[in-house]
């Protein structure tokens, strides 16, 4: 979506979108999950799944990532309704951060109150390895672009709205509980996004060490912000897919993330469905 189809009313965007979904499934859930590079196995765990194409879909993009198969999935996990995007957008594909979150604006239309983003991301604190799931405390903008740039629309959400709490501390909460009844132990974190598509330096990852960041990803940021805009609650869990720059005596690459993913594959399940179990339909 560009700034001027933001001006000329995201409100009818967002509803010629929820009209379009509504021709396919009359369902309309309270969760939503976004999956990350090398995570949309969890898609294969959805049951009496509708999936919708994201060309379909007006005003969305075209998801464009080796990883991300570009499709909306609305059925049941774990005996409830989810709505679940299977791979996400980037700014790196050339698209504006409004454009990227678009998505969670429609989720919000079709009654979503709470949102599971996910991301694979390099570990910057020495004491997390590859497989690793970290839960997201907060965030650091370091794409220096916002969703909310423009005209503000109130029907969305308010002008200036709060960060304080952009990662929900009672779903954290509940996340570690879940993890504890499934076996499964989180790190916790400050996730940095950066614009990518390039891996970061040495130098960018000892900067962000020193500014207190855990992890760096090219994700996550613009719809957790226009999430909180639209007053949907927040999970963040990060895979750590791969030490970042500088970390270890090695180059990264994009196979790494993806095989690590597909390592942790059934306990990123196990724990996600656990999550969805636990939150309110």
């Amino acid at each position: 979506m560009t700034h001027t189809q933001q001006k000329g009313g995201m409100t009818a965007a967002i509803r010629e979108a929820v009209d379009y979904i509504g021709t396919r499934t009359n369902v309309r859930p309270a969760i939503a999950l976004v999956l990350g590079s090398g995570l949309g196995v969890l898609a294969d765990e959805i049951e009496n799944a509708v999936t919708i194409s994201y060309g379909d879909i007006p005003h969305f993009p075209v998801s464009t990532v080796e990883g991300h198969a570009g499709e909306l999935l609305v059925g049941t996990l774990a005996g409830k309704p989810v709505l679940l995007m299977k791979g996400r957008f980037h700014m790196y594909e050339g698209y504006g951060a409004e454009t990227v979150s678009f998505p969670v604006r429609v989720m919000k239309a079709l009654g979503v109150k709470t949102l599971v983003v996910t991301n694979a991301a390099g570990g910057i604190n020495a004491s997390f390895q590859p497989g690793d799931l970290m839960l997201i405390s907060d965030h650091i903008n370091f794409m220096f672009k916002n969703p909310l740039i423009g005209p503000n629309d109130p029907e969305v959400g308010v002008r200036f709205p709060d960060m304080s709490e952009a990662y929900s501390k009672r779903l954290r909460a509940l996340a570690r509980g879940v993890g504890e009844k499934v076996g499964v132990s989180f790190q916790e974190g400050v996730y940095a996004g950066l614009l990518g598509p390039t891996y970061e330096t040495p130098a960018e990852i000892r900067m962000l060490r020193t500014l207190g960041a855990d992890a760096v990803g090219m994700s996550t940021v613009p719809e957790t912000i226009a999430a909180r805009h639209s007053g949907i609650e927040v999970l963040g869990i990060s895979c750590i897919s791969n030490m970042a720059a500088g970390m270890l005596d090695q180059p990264l690459d994009h196979a790494e993330v993806m095989e690590t993913a597909e390592r942790v594959r059934e306990t990123f399940i196990r724990v996600v469905k656990g999550i969805v179990a636990e939150l309110p339909a």
